[in-house]
């Protein structure tokens, strides 16, 4: 083949070959903790960065480089690392980019999740966020200052669909010489493939539509191979020599994908937040119908956005699909396939209602969870957001009267009755 494969091939070739030694089709669970070695000739060169190999499944796997190939290739990156949550993920970019006292900028609308991540758990490692309130390009180049070692954004913000001006952004971190990085989880590839748009890595939580099926735990760091990590001694991980291999640096020895090297070799070897073979598979397997599965929440989520948006019940309905939105025209530039499965509206009757309505739903799963083929339901305020005061809660868009849905690919109709006998009770 001349052409590049597209989407939906690669989703489900990338990566993947039939095994070599039985013939299986299927990428097989290589379930074992460590590999033999040839030699100590071959030990030597794979402890040294000198050879690429297996040598223990914290560090690499059979089953897990098909995903964190397919992945990579999926998002546009030159390489990836998979761990085992979307929070590992972040923690472990961190650990590469940041040295005690430094900061980094977040924007505001962010899962509640790492908002608490960012702005609570981090501070144990003397890394500090400087929040942009707003969500244009200046929001966000007021923040920064020496101390600044990158910018964190969502392509596509949870709970509240906000859509990012990724480009804009981008422009920002560029200028500053920090790496832009994306959470693009919500949109996942199919629908946003932000190193296009000057991303420099991407993190997604696997658990999410990647895996597709609620049933594993993940997260993957994507390297798009676009920063230049040697123009300055900014990032000393990556361009000091490592005395743990040799004094090699690691900028210069692995060029375009030296961070996803970085993440594994120093951050996942020692900080050790590894992903299951099993689980690894599993995601495997639902990101073969990651397309399909996309497309349908999509047009699922704007069918009962448009039923709420006119319910009387319902104060208002934040889903950048919708052509009354004040996202729609970035979704349209950014995500021309759809606004995604997840959104947040409003009841009429603010906190006790919200309560009411995931009490009473039916089809809707009441959990803390999104990108599962059911549909899902929270209220944030009670729930993923607690932890924020009002005003906290408020500024990620997960206020008292806010619910939160994750649309799966049921009949849309059915989701809508569902709905409408829950709102008739409040």
């Amino acid at each position: 083949m001349s052409n590049e494969p597209g989407f939906d091939t690669l989703a489900i070739h990338a990566g993947a070959q039939p095994d070599p030694a039985t013939g299986a089709r299927i990428t097989p669970i290589y379930q074992t903790a460590s590999f033999v070695f040839d030699d100590v000739d071959h030990a030597a060169a794979l402890f040294g960065l000198q050879a690429f190999g297996n040598i223990y499944t914290r560090i690499t796997n059979p089953t897990t480089a098909v995903l964190e190939e397919r992945v990579a290739a999926l998002e546009g990156g030159t390489a990836a690392l998979a761990v085992a949550s979307g929070h590992a993920a972040q923690l472990i970019v961190m650990h590469a980019l940041m040295q005690p006292g430094d900061e980094f900028i977040a924007s505001r609308k962010l899962y509640g999740g790492s908002i608490n991540q960012f702005g609570q758990s981090f501070k144990s490692f003397d890394w500090h966020v400087k929040w942009a309130e707003g969500t244009a390009a200046s929001d966000f180049e007021a923040q920064i200052t020496p101390k600044t070692k990158a910018i964190f954004i969502e392509s596509l913000a949870n709970p509240g669909g906000v859509v990012m001006d990724i480009n804009g952004i981008a422009e920002v971190a560029r200028k500053h010489h920090v790496p832009l990085i994306v959470d693009n989880t919500m949109a996942t590839p199919y629908l946003c493939r932000p190193i296009e748009h000057g991303a420099d890595i991407v993190v997604e939580s696997l658990t999410k539509f990647l895996a597709g099926h609620g049933n594993s735990m993940g997260g993957i760091i994507v390297d798009g191979g676009t920063f230049d990590w040697g123009k300055d001694n900014r990032y000393p991980v990556l361009t000091q020599p490592r005395p743990e291999y040799n004094d090699i640096v690691l900028a210069e020895t692995f060029g375009n994908f030296a961070f996803a090297i970085a993440c594994r070799v120093l951050g996942l070897r020692d900080l050790g937040p590894a992903i299951s073979p099993f689980n690894a598979f599993q995601i495997i397997t639902g990101i073969e119908t990651l397309a399909l599965r996309m497309q349908r929440h999509c047009d699922n989520a704007l069918k009962v956005a448009e039923y709420l948006e006119g319910h009387d019940k319902v104060e208002w309905v934040s889903y950048a699909g919708l052509q009354s939105d004040e996202h729609n025209k970035l979704q349209k530039q950014y995500m021309p396939k759809g606004a995604g499965g997840v959104f947040t509206f409003g009841v009429k009757g603010g906190y006790e209602a919200g309560v009411s309505l995931v009490s009473n739903v039916q089809i809707f799963s009441h959990l803390a969870n999104i990108g599962d083929t059911r549909s899902l339901v929270i209220h944030p305020a009670s729930t993923t957001h607690r932890q924020l005061d009002d005003d906290q809660q408020k500024a990620a868009g997960a206020g008292a009267d806010v619910i939160r849905v994750s649309i799966g690919i049921e009949d849309a109709d059915d989701l809508i009755a569902d709905l409408a006998q829950a709102l008739k009770q409040l």
